[in-house]
């Protein structure tokens, strides 16, 4: 799902969708999220390793076959919120220091560095939701006169179905050969 609904003042977008808690689906969750983003025009890092964080953790630590995984993505205003979904509420995640010669453990200390605010929040039982915020700087506007750096060709333009000068004639129709004398 993804919508854009314009309120007074700014523009709420949002994304969600339902993986499986494996793996697989928290590749997913990042792939899904980094295309998101790129959609909306922001910044990729650090948002996509947060959510790969935040979505492993959740399929490795809440996992419970048969149940999906939410990720959601939605900004307001100058403010990315990501959040993951899963359905163990009993587990909740511990910010911890782990030993140095530790394989793992190092998740939520990645997402705390990375992330404006974090937290967890209870939804209904036996979910629970981990999030994390990211604020964004306004763009600034270029001032009148100044360089400017962006695109050097024009953005892409979808065809509008009339046949530009350059192009080559259609391909003859199913069943059709020419022959090259």
């Amino acid at each position: 799902m993804n919508q854009k609904i314009t309120a007074p003042g700014h523009t709420v977008r949002n994304f969600s969708v339902l993986l499986s808690p494996t793996p697989r689906g928290a590749r997913l969750a990042r792939l899904f999220a980094s295309e998101q983003l790129r959609a909306w025009g922001l910044p990729l890092d650090p948002a996509q390793l947060i959510v790969a964080e935040l979505a492993n953790n959740a399929v490795t630590h809440g996992r419970v076959p048969g149940r999906n995984v939410r990720l959601l993505l939605y900004v307001v205003g100058g403010t990315l919120r990501i959040e993951v979904t899963d359905t163990r509420g009993d587990r909740l995640p511990d910010l911890r220091s782990p030993d140095p010669d530790a394989e793992t453990g190092r998740g939520l200390t990645l997402v705390a560095a990375l992330a404006d605010r974090w937290g967890v929040t209870h939804d209904l039982p036996p979910r629970k939701t981990v999030w994390a915020e990211l604020t964004f700087p306004a763009p600034q506007s270029p001032e009148h006169g100044s360089p400017r750096s962006g695109r050097t060709c024009a953005p892409y333009a979808p065809p509008t179905g009339e046949k530009a000068p350059h192009q080559t004639p259609p391909l003859p129709p199913a069943g059709q050969t020419h022959s090259r004398e």
